[in-house]
């Protein structure tokens, strides 16, 4: 009777064994809730810049910071998301909405997945062998940052895609992509900063500075592009101001509209008060206006025929705007450098977050 009191005595301690051993191997997993109640405000925190902005398809809006991750809000509180919970960088590039309902983060250290729960994070290392120049209209495009090339996500892998560099370039050209538009035919536009390459889904062409039919003083340093709906491509650089590319030919529209200053190096250097050289966002609103978010002269719009130019706050300590969105509602967002959204009401500019 005792042995067998103790063999149960034995079987029982084995198996409260194997239940604590079973359980310190579970990771701890952060629910959504418990992530709302640690990082919840009621206004937008960011002080470092706000690089994108979405509003997906539920009505809701992400922001994308320069330095300190990213912010959701639910149209009551803001959510903020980090490294500490799965994001690769806290610098954020761009943000995009999957078919899924998928959230998709460019970091500057990678891709990362959201799917409302957890994060899947992407490498943006170049893979081998690199795939071919194809695509389709539910592909998700990529900027591949410093790298010369673009990532592209065809719905199972995240690809690698070379960029086809000129012949007989220089050898200080950087190809690292600093934007991307999409044309009403679907076609893509990259710019990165030493030449704008178009893809029409089964071959890509190079722009570059002869192609462009620039000056010998100009030299391209791309941060912005897009296609219009008109089929205009505006080019926007730091240094230069605004490329126009009708189909056919080029212009200097900066300067084209009297925008380039006399004195002018062409390159990063500050610009004055009147001028539209350093131009880092580029949108076209719901009214067919384009819009240029300049580095140091705050908002411009051209409406066909004049410019205007707005300050949208004179108590921002910078006015350098990084994004210019139009969301859901066609309202016109554009992200500031000081760390909030504005929003144009049509005439003058109001903090909306």
């Amino acid at each position: 009777m005792n042995n067998l009191f103790n063999l149960i005595i034995i079987m029982l301690l084995l198996t409260l064994n194997v239940a604590c051993v079973e359980k310190k191997s579970q990771p701890k997993e952060i629910s959504n809730s418990e992530i709302v109640t640690r990082f919840k405000t009621n206004t937008l925190k960011f002080t470092s810049g706000i690089r994108a902005i979405l509003q997906d398809s539920k009505g809701n809006y992400w922001f994308g910071s320069q330095k300190e991750g990213v912010s959701y809000y639910d149209g009551k509180a803001y959510q903020y998301f980090t490294q500490t919970d799965g994001l690769p960088d806290n610098q954020i590039r761009s943000i995009q909405e999957d078919p899924d309902r998928n959230i998709w983060f460019r970091t500057a250290n990678g891709i990362s997945m959201y799917n409302g729960v957890t994060f899947t994070n992407f490498s943006t290392e170049p893979n081998t062998p690199k795939l071919e120049w194809k695509a389709t209209a539910e592909n998700l495009w990529f900027s591949a940052g410093e790298k010369e090339g673009i990532h592209l996500y065809d719905g199972t892998n995240m690809n690698y895609l070379s960029i086809p560099k000129p012949k007989n370039e220089n050898t200080n050209n950087s190809y690292g992509t600093t934007g991307i538009s999409k044309d009403k035919n679907g076609n893509v536009w990259i710019a990165t900063y030493s030449a704008l390459f178009y893809f029409d889904g089964s071959s890509i062409t190079n722009f570059d500075k002869r192609k462009l039919a620039l000056k010998d003083n100009e030299k391209l340093h791309i941060r912005s592009v897009l296609a219009d709906s008109k089929g205009q491509i505006w080019i926007g650089n730091n240094g230069i101001g605004v490329l126009l590319y009708n189909g056919e030919s080029t212009i200097n529209f900066s300067e084209k509209k009297g925008l380039i200053h006399t004195n002018s190096s062409g390159n990063g250097d500050l610009s004055p008060a009147g001028t539209l050289e350093h131009v880092f966002t580029i949108a076209e609103d719901s009214h067919g206006n384009i819009w240029f978010g300049d580095r140091d002269t705050g908002a411009w719009k051209y409406d066909g025929t004049s410019m205007i130019n707005y300050t949208i706050d004179d108590k921002l300590t910078t006015s350098m705007i990084w994004c210019i969105y139009n969301d859901n509602e066609n309202n016109l967002l554009f992200g500031m450098a000081d760390g909030g959204v504005y929003k144009f009401n049509g005439k003058s500019f109001t903090k909306e977050f």
